[in-house]
Formats: structure tokens, sequence, C-alpha cells
């Protein structure tokens, strides 16, 4: 870690918990030694699993609104005062240990599959080593125990039909890409994104889901949980 990464780490863990905090604000599109710090904390808190590369953009963006989510916040994405409180209060105990934290099955695989953001795109593959997306998604759901089927338009026929406006952290998205019909799947984390081994990123990644070659392109979601 760069000396100048320490000395931001330092100074900002201290302006947490004091009034200096009352002047920092953090919001998507902004970078620096205060969001590379705002990473590192939601990332000890389980929140955020993508790469500390001080830029807050969608992943980072999602991290926070779950946090304050779970701190029973406004969860508009943006780091102010009582954001700020709230992380440092939630690293000493006040607001309760991780466990405390209000958990579904959904939430849990949105978070886990984040946890792969950046695994190289394999068509074929299911493992940590590539994915394409339904291998992705079917890798996810066996490590919970819950068998799915390998291809996207297999999965397509499991659980039950939702509206987008009911999409929750674990739900599927499916969308005609290559060829007619569900040839595309990811999973839904909230704030209009989901997560996808995407050809097209070469990785797996975050996306809008307006977005739109998307949206454009948009099928269907399905519940499993």
């Amino acid at each position: 870690m760069r000396i100048f990464k320490i000395i931001a780490l330092l100074f900002l863990f201290t302006a947490y918990g004091s009034a200096q905090a009352q002047n920092l604000t953090l919001k998507q599109g902004m970078s620096g030694d205060s969001v590379y710090l705002l990473q590192t904390k939601l990332q000890d808190f389980s929140f955020y699993f993508g790469e500390l590369d001080a830029n807050f953009g969608l992943n980072t963006l999602s991290a926070v609104i779950k946090f304050q989510e779970a701190c029973n916040l406004e969860p508009d994405g943006i780091v102010g005062a009582q954001t700020l409180s709230a992380l440092h209060q939630y690293k000493t105990g006040a607001n309760g240990s991780r466990s405390q934290i209000a958990r579904g099955p959904g939430r849990d695989l949105g978070l886990f599959a984040q946890r792969f953001i950046g695994v190289p795109y394999q068509w074929g593959g299911s493992s940590p080593s590539g994915f394409d997306c339904s291998g992705f998604i079917y890798y996810i759901f066996s490590q919970y125990g819950i068998f799915m089927p390998r291809m996207a338009d297999e999965q397509f026929k499991v659980g039950v039909t939702i509206n987008p406006s009911e999409l929750k952290m674990g739900d599927l998205v499916f969308f005609s890409t290559y060829e007619p019909g569900p040839s595309h799947v990811g999973m839904y984390i909230g704030n209009d994104q989901f997560i996808h081994a995407s050809s097209a990123a070469k990785k797996v990644t975050i996306t809008a889901l307006s977005k739109s070659y998307y949206q454009a392109r948009y099928l269907g979601a399905r519940r499993i949980l």
C-alpha cells in the first residue's frame, strides 16, 4: 500500500467519528484517498467485494446503499455525515455486529456473487477460473446447495415470474442477445443493477438494467428463492 493511502486511512478513520466528518461528502463519480478508505471499510463489513480502486463507481454505490439500508439510513448512495458516523459506530459496535444485519437468501447470494467481479469470461465456463453467463449463475446457486439447470434457456423455466417493479437481490434477469429467446442471464443486486459474466466486457461485471442495450433485449425475471 502506498504511503499516501496509509496517511489518508489514519486521518479519515479519525474523521469518521469527529466534527471533520461534517464537511466530508462522497458520491458517485468521485475518486481519491477518501473513496479508497470508504471501499476498505465497506469491504471489512462485507458490503463491498470489488477492487479497491479509489473510484466511486457502480460497485461502490451499490455497497453504500446496502450499508445505508442495513443501518436504517436513507439509501441515497451519498456518503455524508450520517453515513460516515454510522461507519464509525458500526466499526465500534454501536450499530451491532455484522451477524445482526437482516439478511435473506437472495441478499446472501447477491453479496456472494460480487466476490467474483473481474473473473474472466470463458465460454462454457462454470468455475472461478472462468464463467459464461449461465455458468456463473449455476456456480453461485450450487455453492448454496441449490440445483440449477446449466443453460440460460433452461434457467428461465425455473422459479416464478416477477415484474421489474418486484425485483429483489438474488432474482435472475434474462435477455435475448446473440440468439432469440433467453440467451443471457444475470443476477439482480439492487439499485437497478445486475451482475453477470459478460462476453462484451470479457469478465464478471455489474451493469445497469436501464442500459439501452439490455433494456431493449430484456425478456423477464425469475425468482428462484
